[in-house]
């Protein structure tokens, strides 16, 4: 058996048994100008993986000679590499998932048909991102610079939804590989319209789509003509669905995936909620889908966005609160594995849009009215999405916090001073009381963003005066202003992590009042309290226990 076979056996094996896993994470939120309430437009993006690092990406603009080489790496398979490219003669600045510009792109991953992974492309939907930030000004620009690349070089990752964003245009690209049947990649890319809010969360969400009018829909010539060859489609050109053809939906695309857009959709329109909520739950695969974008009941401002990827199905069918699977605290997450099997049945649990194994999340907003220097900004935040504090950051910014900076810490290396693992310490022990610590923590988040956002208003102002004289200066400053803001959130939230630890101590409750804790008439401590379970819990004590702990002083 030759290489190559070999890789190919391998790749589809490792295709399978992974596309679960990858095809549950990632959940993205795709804002218009006419949607946001200051007229910015806005992308959302989750990095939901056990394999990533909370950590924000800087390439910085460079120049590079004639005839240079590019070496590309798979983006979440640290040290994979997969090849070289030519590089460009200029590159821009990037920071995150946005670029000098005010250009940003998101994704998350469908999977799609496993027959179509290719094991010998270049391109990887990771690297795809940022080779492109790093090119593109616009976001038209950029779906030419991703298509061309993988064209030209292969595409080796599974079936993939990008998010693109400029200052005034809001795109969807759903893109999959061909296989071993052809090299590049079938494809299909949507203007989301203006005063629209469009989302997608590891489903591909594109079905039929206008094929004549490229101001508003661009794709591949043969995105039809490779499906037909494939026998994934018979009908009229017309009737063509991307999503049926290339990542048909099942019971997980459904109560997994698009029950997450289902889950932001009806928070920003509550009678689209009701409408689609037996088709959300993913029993009755015949059911009409949900639109790919919809218009809100009230526009959306960056705290509104930050809000809807804090969402865990509350008071919907899927909410777990109350249950068994909520624990003593009640906390509203299933835990893992997301399947599971009891006495050789199959189970479940749900996948929310907050989830513990966020790596990082953020919410980007490009402003056209402000100039580049100015206009983008990253809200950025690592760890679970529901416990996380986003803190802005300027995409022109020539350097980044300590507190996000790659190599300050990793997987198997915990570092203080690296913000991921000072939130995980937060999260972690709000897991194991939720109900109670949970509000403590969300108050501050709630001071901490709404301050950020005040602050912004005032940066933006002092920016702008020194940008009409030197916008070097202008850059500078607001460098400085987004390492000073993130490194003063971490030293927050070490203080949050202090006052946790000693409220909660010991299965108790230190009484305090406005963070300070009370103390006797003595000195000593306040009398602490014992709350123990909620009815709900204790009733689901005596049901699993009986009379077993039942005291012998009744009457």
């Amino acid at each position: 058996m030759n290489v190559n076979s070999l890789r190919k056996i391998i790749f589809t094996t490792l295709a399978l048994s992974a596309s679960y896993v990858v095809s549950t994470a990632c959940t993205n939120i795709l804002v218009t100008k006419g949607a946001s309430k200051d007229g910015s437009t806005m992308l959302t993006y989750s990095a939901d993986s056990y394999q990533l690092f909370g950590e924000l990406y800087h390439y910085p603009a460079a120049e590079y000679p004639e005839g240079a080489m590019l070496d590309v790496y798979e983006w979440d398979v640290p040290g994979h590499f997969l090849g070289r490219i030519p590089q460009v003669r200029r590159t821009y600045n990037v920071i995150g998932n946005m670029n000098e510009h005010q250009l940003a792109i998101t994704e998350t991953t469908f999977g799609g048909r496993a027959e179509l992974g290719k094991p010998n492309g270049i391109m990887d939907y990771g690297s795809l991102i940022y080779i492109t930030l790093q090119r593109a000004k616009t976001a038209r620009e950029a779906i030419g610079v991703m298509t061309a690349l993988v064209n030209e070089h292969g595409y080796c990752s599974s079936g993939e939804s990008f998010s693109i964003a400029d200052k005034d245009e809001v795109w969807i690209l759903e893109l999959i590989g061909k296989g071993e049947y052809g090299k590049g990649a079938v494809w299909v890319a949507r203007r989301i319209p203006d005063g629209y809010v469009s989302a997608h969360a590891n489903q591909a969400r594109i079905t039929t789509f206008p094929q004549n009018d490229p101001q508003n829909c661009l794709y591949s010539p043969d995105v039809v003509s490779f499906a037909r060859e494939r026998g994934y489609f018979k009908g009229k050109d017309k009737d063509f669905d991307f999503s049926a053809a290339y990542a048909p939906l099942d019971f997980s695309g459904v109560r997994f995936c698009e029950a997450r857009v289902w889950a932001i959709f009806r928070r920003i329109d509550p009678e689209l909620g009701k409408k689609y909520e037996r088709y959300a739950q993913g029993y009755d695969l015949s059911l009409e889908r949900m639109p790919l974008w919809i218009k809100p009941d009230e526009k959306l401002g960056v705290r509104d966005v930050m809000e809807l990827m804090r969402d865990h199905y509350e008071d919907t069918p899927l909410d777990v609160r109350g249950t068994v699977m909520a624990g003593q605290y009640n906390a509203p997450y299933g835990t893992r594995p997301l399947e599971w099997e009891y006495d050789s049945v199959k189970y479940f649990c749900e996948r929310p849009v907050s989830t513990p194994q966020t790596a990082f999340s953020l919410v980007s907003q490009s402003r056209g009215w402000l100039p580049d220097e100015i206009g983008g900004i990253l809200w950025f935040g690592v760890d679970d999405t529901y416990f996380t504090c986003y803190t802005p950051v300027y995409t022109s910014s020539t350097r980044v916090a300590e507190c996000f900076a790659v190599g300050n810490g990793d997987f198997n290396t915990y570092s203080p001073t690296a913000a991921f693992w000072k939130f995980n310490r937060v999260s972690q022990a709000a897991y194991a009381k939720y109900s109670f610590m949970a509000p403590d923590i969300r108050k501050r988040q709630a001071e901490l963003e709404d301050k950020h956002i005040r602050t912004v208003q005032a940066i933006d102002a002092a920016a702008s005066v020194l940008y009409k004289t030197s916008p070097e200066e202008a850059v500078e400053f607001v460098t400085n202003f987004s390492i000073e803001n993130a490194q003063n959130m971490v030293a927050q939230w070490d203080k949050l992590e202090a006052f946790l630890l000693v409220k909660y101590f010991d299965g108790v409750i230190h009484p305090e009042k406005d963070g300070k804790f009370i103390r006797s008439e003595y000195g000593g401590p306040g009398k602490v309290q014992t709350p123990g379970w909620s009815e709900t819990w204790r009733r689901k004590i005596i049901e699993d226990t009986g009379t077993r702990f039942k005291s012998p002083e009744n009457k």
